[in-house]
């Protein structure tokens, strides 16, 4: 998809700026998580790697390179993912291990569900939206 992108762009048919970089949504991801982490925010992750890892270090950047030493820990951690750690996957890398990364607190509740997440995501949607 990116390389189709790309191509736009040099054709001059779109401008690279209709997509925004890594780096404006991971400013606009401190922001919010700055103006909504009183209550409390939960993390959930469908599938692994570093999609899911992008989002996740808001924390340790605010807390470590932006000296916000006030900054709350995700409030709960959950994953969907069919890649388990005894395939030695990064996918599968257990939750205890975004400890060490100052992603997650120690307390933080840490959940891992291994299935297909086509087939769970749409039920935990289901259910949390009550249909």
């Amino acid at each position: 998809m990116g390389n189709i992108f790309a191509s736009y762009v040099l054709k001059g048919e779109l401008k690279a700026s209709t997509v925004k970089s890594g780096i404006e949504y991971m400013t606009f991801l401190a922001d919010w998580y700055t103006d909504n982490s009183s209550k409390g925010i939960g993390f959930f992750q469908i599938g692994g790697g570093i999609a899911g890892d992008f989002p996740i270090c808001v924390v340790p950047m605010l807390y470590q390179d932006m000296e916000r030493t006030d900054t709350p820990f995700w409030s709960y951690f959950c994953q969907i993912s069919d890649s388990t750690t005894s395939y030695g996957s990064y996918s599968g890398a257990v939750p205890n291990e975004k400890i060490t990364w100052g992603k997650l607190d120690i307390n933080t509740p840490k959940f891992i569900i291994e299935s297909d997440a086509t087939i769970v995501a749409p039920l935990i949607f289901a259910y949390l939206l009550g249909q």
